[in-house]
């Protein structure tokens, strides 16, 4: 069940900040399915999908391009890079992990210290990430400095791959988002919604939620579906009850999670027509966490939204896990949804 499209946005490397190459592969793919599609100021790709002017409301889909990553803070003397995280990443995900530095994509390796030098209290303990380094081939701090400065976007080097029904790759979140929205507009070839739609691919929504609130007050829509990438925390070392969601289970319903309770009218919307149509679906049962809907509760005058997700195992790493009849359940119930067209009718 080879997913090409999905694993080309996988790969493809755009940390915060940096999404370029997500957007231009977007658009250069989507282009010939709308009416109007530009990149605003801050880089969000946003594409016009006319409707037949039955009514004046417009839906927006967003999804955001941007993965968590690093980025480098300071060459050291012997030509080794210290970095910073951007978004949320734990570094224990890191060592002895691939990456790729700058725009120029230099392949290097964040190395730590071998166990056969470690005490055994060092051992048991997790390295800061001030500790860590990125080894890039280089002995002195000029040669690094020759093709590296601080500002440089470290993203990791993780090939797509599937594994059964499973896909393990290191920019699922939200690159399921992102090909969500692709799958939804092919599905509309030929036909045309009551309302006009906005497809919304936005950026650095790691670092803050940015560019879904510029992206609103361009629109203004009057009600937004966030497609997201989300916790699934059925992992073999965690104890059930810590469960977010699970694998295999179907597209993530979020009834509330940071910053936000969802819209209620939305949300038993999307639950209706998950069911009118025979389709699994969970809740996610922990509400840490947030998305771009708590930033588009707080933008014009307030935009209700709902929520959708692929649940991801080891979500924030370098290699996540999903299950892919998940991911293609979420594009089918956003297909429906946006057929239907009753999440207007809130």
């Amino acid at each position: 069940m080879k997913l090409e499209r999905l694993k080309k946005l996988c790969e493809l490397p755009g940390i915060s900040g940096f999404e370029e190459k997500i957007s231009s592969f977007i658009k250069e793919t989507v282009e010939d399915r709308v009416d109007k599609i530009w990149i605003d100021t801050v880089g969000n790709l946003i594409a016009l999908k006319k409707g037949n002017g039955k009514t004046s409301k417009k839906l927006m889909l967003l999804a955001h391009t941007d993965e968590v990553g690093l980025m480098v803070k300071k060459i050291n003397e012997d030509g080794t890079l210290s970095f910073t995280n951007i978004g949320g990443v734990d570094p224990r995900v890191l060592m002895g992990k691939k990456v790729l530095v700058g725009e120029s994509l230099t392949p290097g390796v964040i190395g730590f210290e071998a166990i056969h030098t470690q005490d055994r209290s060092s051992i048991l303990k997790t390295p800061s990430m001030g500790k860590l380094r990125i080894y890039l081939g280089y002995s002195k701090k000029e040669e690094a400095s020759k093709s590296h400065r601080i500002g440089d976007p470290v993203f990791f080097d993780t090939p797509y791959n599937e594994i059964g029904d499973y896909a393990v790759a290191k920019s699922l979140d939200d690159r399921t988002g992102c090909e969500v929205l692709i799958r939804v507009l092919e599905s509309l070839d030929g036909t045309s919604t009551d309302f006009d739609l906005y497809f919304a691919w936005v950026v650095q929504e790691e670092v803050g939620l940015r560019g879904s609130g510029v992206a609103a007050n361009q629109i203004k829509p009057d009600v937004a579906l966030v497609f997201e990438n989300t916790t699934a925390g059925d992992n073999p070392e965690l104890p059930d009850y810590r469960w977010a969601t699970s694998l295999g289970r179907g597209p993530v319903l979020t009834f509330a999670h940071s910053g936000l309770v969802l819209d209620k009218k939305i949300l038993d919307t999307i639950v209706e027509t998950a069911k009118s149509n025979s389709l699994s679906f969970q809740y996610k049962s922990r509400i840490a966490g947030g998305t771009d809907a708590a930033r588009l509760a707080r933008v014009i005058s307030g935009i209700p939204s709902g929520v959708i997700s692929t649940p991801s195992r080891y979500i924030h790493s370098p290699t996540s896990i999903i299950n892919i009849n998940d991911f293609l359940g979420v594009a089918k119930l956003a297909s429906i949804l946006v057929k239907e067209g009753k999440v207007l009718s809130r």
